[in-house]
This record gives C-alpha cells, structure tokens and sequence, in this order.
C-alpha cells in the first residue's frame, strides 16, 4: 500500500509541473503567403479527331523554379498506313496489288515465301513471282531473313568449292632456289 501511495505522489506532482510549464509558454506564431504559386508547364493537348487517320498524338513538359517547357507531336504509324492501304486495295477487287502491298513489309514477305505463296513480282505471280525474286535480290524487302539466309548459304557455298591450298607452292619454291643455287656455285 505504501508502495502505491508513493507511485501516485510521484506521478501526481510531476504532472502539475508539467502542466505549470505548459501554460507558462503559450506564444503564437503566424506566417502569411500572399500570391505566391508555383509556376507550371502544361503540355498541350495533341487531339486526332479522325479514327480513319494512322497517325497518335504526344505530348510532353518539364518544369523547374525558373523554366518550364512544353511539347506535343503526332507520330505518323507506317504498318497502320500499310494495312488500310491494303484493305482499300483489297475493297476494289485488287487483289493483287494489295498483296504486293502487303509484301513491302519483310515479315510478310518472308511468310508468302516460306509458305509457298510467292508475293508478286512485276505482274507476275506463283512460280513466275518467285523466279523474278530470285533473279533480282536487289528488289527483295530490306530486313528479309530468308534472303539473308540464302545468301549466307550461297557464300558458305563459294568459300567451299574454292580449290584448297595444301602447301606444295612452298616445296616448289624451295627446290627451285636449290637448283638455282647449284647452278650458281
């Protein structure tokens, strides 16, 4: 019982000195901020309307304390542009030219090849396309992997049929300075 009696006497005059100092230092302080916000960049917006058009909107901004700069672009979408073209070509019946559309992609291209179905080739098509292709690689689209395969093929062929060297011009040069020797001394 003492023990508790001490706690409470302890605990009670250490909060009455807390509270005298509490009320002892009552000051206020204020600040007030008149007009100042901080500067911003706002990106423009970048609207295409048409859904019919290949091209997407980007916009951009960066701001500091001092500077701010803002940006927006459009990005015209070539494999989008191919594909409408192609389905224009393809609603009015040609075919044909759709497809020779389709094959300026080399990915596509490379697809028709390894399945047999050549894209067309000056007019051309089926086995008549594919030997066009083949007698003018130039034409081929640039990124083809089966043309570049083909040509590594065709050069790892070259390199082969090259007559080997088995080092007899060596022993020939040799004999042919020894009897040059002799003939000398």
């Amino acid at each position: 019982m003492k023990l508790l009696l001490t706690i409470l006497f302890v605990f009670g005059t250490t909060a009455i000195f807390v509270d005298a100092n509490a009320a002892d230092s009552n000051t206020v302080s204020s600040t007030v901020v008149t007009n100042n916000t901080p500067p911003t960049a706002n990106s423009p917006s970048v609207v295409v309307n048409n859904s019919d058009v290949c091209t997407s909107g980007y916009s951009g901004s960066i701001q500091t304390q001092v500077l701010g700069i803002s940006s927006g672009i459009t990005i015209k979408d070539t494999n989008c542009e191919m594909i409408k073209l192609a389905r224009s070509l393809f609603g009015m019946n040609m075919r044909v030219a759709a497809v020779a559309t389709l094959c300026a992609d080399p990915r596509i291209f490379d697809a028709m090849w390894m399945s047999a179905s050549f894209c067309p080739y000056m007019g051309s098509i089926g086995e008549d396309a594919k030997q066009g292709w083949l007698d003018n690689p130039q034409m081929v689209p640039e990124g083809s992997q089966v043309f570049a395969a083909m040509a590594k093929t065709e050069e790892q062929q070259k390199i082969k049929e090259e007559p080997k060297k088995e080092g007899h011009d060596d022993i020939k040069k040799y004999i042919l300075g020894g009897i040059t020797l002799l003939l000398l001394l």
